[in-house]
């Protein structure tokens, strides 16, 4: 096992593989921004190296400044995290030419999946059923239009090289293909230097399914089950759950076949999650994510594996030691994720100094987070604050229990995205299971309500009490009385304010 790694990333993933590798007796190195300089993975880590500058690009993006990190402090091995450099697969070999150990799958699969036409390709070859459409890239608009009336309307014209919900137009007439063309093309270019696109039929209603597979390097694989994650916006998950509401064990059985084929497509080692579109009794393979997922404890929680610690023990060549016939799916476990974003204008971002943190605790409760009073959220880095995970032995106590958890925790001094999950929790769709990836932006979110007027009010008598007791005002008959049971309940009031109404907190 490892003696010393180094971890290429900042916040909760940080922490998170931080405290498996403690557990296993590895040492721990941290980077970290000037904007990070307090931050919690710093302190937790062994030893702490600041990259300079504040922006990714110089610091949780710079190859160059990670490796040298790895190499001075004497790591044998870099732990990528998810997000920044964790699917860049040129960092991947460059890891390995430096002769450090690379915690993730292999370079040539990481490209062959982060490209999507290839990864296309390779699908079609190992039979995984992908979504109808196009396999090669679509070399101009003409030829964009005769596609998409072949594959019939509407179709998804999507970027070779994208991710994360860029680089997709979706178009329902022939007549907006061509400037559906160029204009994903640009973002394409702009965003990832790669313009290719392809085509394929747009699923109207799916359902998002994942499947978490882990390989080591002795050419054994297993799935761990699926995770449901169509509660999203922009193509960015919320909520996610584990295991899916509509996902049997016939499908399960299937859906893991697949996702286990399409690993072993690309000579896979390490974790991954291979993510399918759901639509009308129906799978089709939409990507495969070469790293460790958001949403990951989830299955955690439900399969009782550690997959850090998995991940760790593969990356040093250890077997697995065990098979799919071992891992067994024992109740159900649900993610939501907070990002300091408001919800009641377009999820955009919500920026402060976070005060006040009431943490939710209880039986099976946990909160995957790098949050502390004093940490300023700004917009240089992605605003997921926190994962709050719970579990339960019914989708309906996992229901119950994480809508509790969210009526306990308080995040101040910013707008977060609790308030959504929790009207999410409470519509009778999501808990009949009876939902798709369209469910949460169809959702008409209730208005936060307006409770300065009474904040005003208390302040008012207050001062005005004040005024009595120096003479400079008139009593009036029942404030004080009213002030005073004011004061008692003023904790209560404020809780209320800060989880059912969507406020900033108990310190407003």
């Amino acid at each position: 096992m490892f003696r010393r790694i180094l971890i290429a990333n900042r916040g909760e993933i940080a922490l998170r593989i931080i405290r498996t590798a403690r557990e296993m007796g590895i040492e721990c190195v941290a980077v970290y921004s000037d904007l990070d300089r307090r931050a919690l993975h710093t302190r937790m880590a062994h030893v702490a190296i600041g990259l300079g500058g504040g922006l990714p690009a110089d610091t949780y993006l710079s190859q160059e400044r990670i490796l040298q990190a790895a190499i001075s402090s004497g790591c044998e091995a870099i732990h990528p995290g998810y997000g920044f450099l964790s699917e860049n697969a040129e960092f991947a070999r460059r890891v390995c030419d430096a002769g450090l150990v690379w915690i993730g799958p292999p370079p040539d699969a990481i490209a062959t999946m982060g490209d999507k036409v290839e990864c296309r390709r390779a699908m079609t070859a190992a039979r995984v059923p992908i979504v109808p459409g196009a396999v090669d890239p679509v070399e101009s608009p003409a030829e964009a239009s005769r596609q998409a009336e072949s594959i019939g309307l509407p179709v998804a014209l999507k970027a070779a090289a994208g991710g994360g919900g860029k680089g997709i137009r979706i178009v329902h007439d022939l007549a907006s293909v061509e400037s559906a063309y160029r204009v994903v093309t640009g973002e394409a270019q702009a965003a990832f230097g790669d313009g290719r696109l392809y085509i394929e039929r747009y699923l109207d209603r799916p359902r998002h399914i994942e499947i978490q597979v882990l390989f080591d390097q002795h050419g054994n694989g297993v799935h761990f089950g699926e995770r449901e994650c169509s509660v999203q916006r922009r193509h960015q998950k919320l909520v996610e759950e584990c295991p899916s509401p509509v996902v049997d064990q016939a499908l399960r059985t299937r859906m893991g076949e697949a996702a286990l084929a399409a690993a072993r497509a690309v000579d896979y080692e390490g974790a991954g999650t291979v993510e399918f579109l759901y639509s009308g009794g129906e799978f089709f393979f939409l990507e495969m994510n070469t790293r460790l997922q958001v949403e990951h404890p989830v299955t955690e929680m439900v399969t009782g594996v550690d997959l850090v610690r998995e991940q760790l023990r593969v990356a040093a060549g250890e077997p697995l030691g065990y098979e799919l016939s071992d891992i067994d799916l024992r109740g159900h476990a649900i993610e939501v994720r907070i990002n300091a974003e408001d919800p009641h204008n377009g999820f955009l971002p919500s920026t402060g100094v976070l005060k006040n943190i009431r943490v939710p605790g209880g039986a099976w409760v946990r909160l995957d987070s790098a949050m502390y009073a004093g940490l300023e959220v700004g917009t240089t880095y992605d605003p997921m604050l926190a994962k709050l995970i719970v579990w339960g032995a019914d989708r309906d106590q996992a229901i119950a229990r994480m809508t509790r958890a969210l009526e306990e925790l308080n995040v101040g001094g910013v707008l977060t995205s609790a308030p959504a999950a929790l009207q999410v929790l409470q519509h009778e769709d999501f808990q009949g299971g009876n939902y798709d990836t369209h469910f949460l932006e169809a959702l008409t979110l209730e208005p936060a309500a307006s409770w300065e007027p009474l904040v005003a009010a208390t302040a008012a008598i207050f001062r005005h009490q004040q005024a009595v007791r120096r003479g400079l005002a008139p009593r009036i008959e029942g404030a004080s009385g009213w002030l005073t049971r004011s004061r008692r309940s003023m904790s209560a009031f404020s809780r209320l304010a800060g989880e059912r109404l969507g406020s900033k907190g108990d310190h407003e």
